[in-house]
């Protein structure tokens, strides 16, 4: 299959090579062909093109590839371990010289990382869609990736790194300062300020999860983030995500016990390992006021998660020369860490899963994490008690934007923009979405002093769909004033309001049975490619893994004309409701007061909306 991209006289030479890299890495990545020039998102005008919508994609890519911004790479991977932009340097080098040498009347289609052409198109069709994974149902199971990603036919394209639309760790920070601050708020007393002096206890600072500190930090919490790869440790420390390192389990709790008396603010990266910090606070009765986890549990057995009892360098031994091992170890360590959990939750820790699978993986492993009913989980997931209800209802969330002209200036408009259209549209806004806007206003106007930006000039704000659609206008406007130099792209994180089918996260809070469908996330990539988008993208697999999740995402270019006003209100109308409306039919309260809202916007949108059935009655008949 490698060496299909090659003349058949570079055989001999390459097929030594690449059953080398073969038996050594599991994939053939190609590594001789990996560009010896910096990969990083330059200037729009820096990208060979014929169409500015190309360019801005190459832009894209070189973000998701640019090692201050990815995980691994080398091996093509952005995020979470194993989300791959392309599975190999062969895939990289076709598709940017299609995207190179394309027109406006061109598509370009991605089959999980390979180029399979250009299309005569049309200027309002997508200059690229994309597909990652999208294996049958009955082969998507962990095993069936391994074999396929090797035999180069499939990959795993995470959610943004797939898409092209990843933005560091800037994306994840935002979502999970909304997180943090609204769990402090749900155990908070009557009076009491939710924030300071309290503790956040988790996992994880490699790819997305580094997020964690930082998003404590702005919170004003305390937080321990535990990391058994010192790297990882390190890299965030020097990025200045996270305040202190500790390697020391006894200075740990004597750090933890004087931050907690004088309340202060620190983010502290334990270089250890989870299971034993929630053990260790037990046995010091070190109370925890909230805590979740946070490592690749959707990649248990190849370096998503590492068990207690083995140190960093054993557990990449065991993995590699004894996997069944590995895997016992693993779901020992599972067990443990659930019931350390559980003896904090008893005393009135509030623990929360983060959509990373830890409950999912954990219960498979045996582990003490199963509701009275034995079907739900007795933690509820981040999804079901904040983002949800608060959030995805409402139609607010992960909007984002780069600057193409790679200027920070650029930024800094962009983020008065956002600011002002959000502070406008607050004040004629309902009270059941005043404090999500509140807390946002807040976030646009902090962020530039929180040092957020890794990469390309971007920016992420949760939105709803009036506001993602005003402040795309107002960007579009200015950019053909000439007040923003250079297009802006527009996007969005998978994890949304219609984007993704995911039921142990993104759906977690729907209850009518339907959370295990897929019918949205397909229904809004389609939607998004007829309304405008300049690319799009489906996937399966994603944050809790392959083949527990079908998600989708768009990219589209602001240019400052009339076409791209005329897509962005059309597309981002739909991109948002689609995905409200299938909320308010499970009977979602929120979720059916945001879409009467919008068909009182726009008379064109008429929604089937659900009869409420009585509760007495549907007892007494089943």
């Amino acid at each position: 299959n490698a060496l299909r991209y090659f003349p058949e006289k570079f055989h001999e030479v390459l097929a030594e090579e690449f059953s080398r890299e073969l038996e050594t890495y599991g994939r053939i990545y190609m590594y001789r062909f990996r560009p010896d020039y910096k990969m990083y998102a330059r200037p729009i005008d820096a990208y060979p093109h014929k169409t500015k919508q190309a360019a801005a994609i190459m832009l894209m890519i070189t973000n998701n590839l640019d090692p201050a911004v990815a995980q691994h790479p080398h091996e093509l991977i952005t995020y979470g371990g194993n989300g791959a932009v392309f599975q190999n340097w062969a895939q990289y080098l076709l598709t940017m010289q299609y995207l190179a040498t394309m027109t406006e009347e061109q598509t370009l289609v991605m089959y999980s990382g390979h180029p399979l052409g250009l299309f005569p198109s049309h200027k309002d069709a997508p200059r690229v869609v994309v597909t990652n994974g999208m294996v049958i149902p009955n082969y998507s199971k962990q095993d069936d990736w391994e074999k396929f990603n090797a035999l180069g036919v499939s990959q795993y394209g995470q959610m943004t790194a797939g898409s092209y639309m990843y933005i560091g760790p800037q994306g994840i920070v935002h979502g999970t300062t909304i997180t943090v601050m609204n769990a402090a708020r749900k155990v908070a007393k009557p009076g009491e300020d939710p924030f300071k002096g309290k503790l956040f206890i988790t996992s994880g600072l490699g790819g997305m999860s580094g997020a964690q500190p930082k998003a404590a930090d702005i919170s004003g919490v305390i937080s321990v983030t535990a990391e058994v790869n010192p790297k990882a440790a390190r890299k965030r420390y020097d990025q200045g995500w996270v305040k202190e390192i500790i390697t020391d389990m006894d200075e740990l709790v004597v750090r933890v016990i004087r931050a907690k008396e004088q309340k202060e603010v620190v983010s502290i990266a334990f270089e250890g390992n989870i299971v034993d910090v929630w053990e260790r606070f037990d046995k010091e009765n070190i109370f925890v006021d909230f805590g979740s986890d946070q490592t690749s549990l959707h990649n248990p057995w190849a370096g998503g998660y590492y068990p207690a009892g083995l140190s960093f360098e054993e557990s990449n031994q065991m993995m590699a020369e004894q996997p069944e091992l590995f895997k016992e170890k693993v779901r020992d360590s599972l067990r443990r860490q659930a019931a350390a959990i559980n003896k904090h939750t008893a005393r009135g820790t509030y623990f929360f899963d983060y959509g990373n699978a830890f409950l999912l993986e954990a219960s498979r492993a045996g582990a003490d994490v199963m509701a009275e009913n034995g079907i739900d989980f007795k933690y509820s997931s981040y999804v079901q008690d904040i983002m949800g209800p608060l959030f995805f209802d409402f139609g607010f969330g992960p909007f984002r934007w780069v600057c193409t002209s790679g200027n920070p200036d650029d930024l800094d408009i962009t983020d008065k923009i956002a600011s002002d259209v959000m502070e406008e549209l607050m004040q004629q806004a309902p009270e059941d979405i005043r404090s999500q806007m509140a807390d946002n206003i807040n976030w646009i106007k902090g962020a530039r002093a929180n040092k957020l930006v890794v990469g390309s000039q971007a920016r992420i704000l949760y939105a709803d769909a009036s506001g993602r659609i005003k402040i795309a206008a107002e960007f579009n406007k200015a950019i053909k004033e000439g007040r923003i130099s250079a297009p802006v792209v527009l996007g969005r994180d998978h994890h949304d309001v219609s984007g993704t089918d995911s039921p142990f996260r993104e759906t977690s809070n729907i209850y009518d049975g339907s959370k295990f469908t897929a019918d949205m996330a397909i229904q809004n990539v389609i939607g998004d490619s007829f309304r405008g988008a300049t690319w799009v993208s489906i996937h399966n697999g994603g944050g809790v893994g392959w083949g527990e999740v079908i998600n989708g995402g768009f990219g589209m270019l602001l240019d400052g004309s009339d076409d791209a006003d005329r897509r962005l209100k059309s597309m981002l109308f739909w991109d948002v409701n689609n995905g409200i409306t299938r909320r308010s039919w499970a009977r979602n309260k929120g979720a059916m007061t945001a879409i009467q809202r919008a068909m009182e916007e726009n008379p064109d949108l008429k929604i089937t909306l659900p009869n409420l059935a009585d509760d007495d009655l549907v007892n007494r008949y089943f």
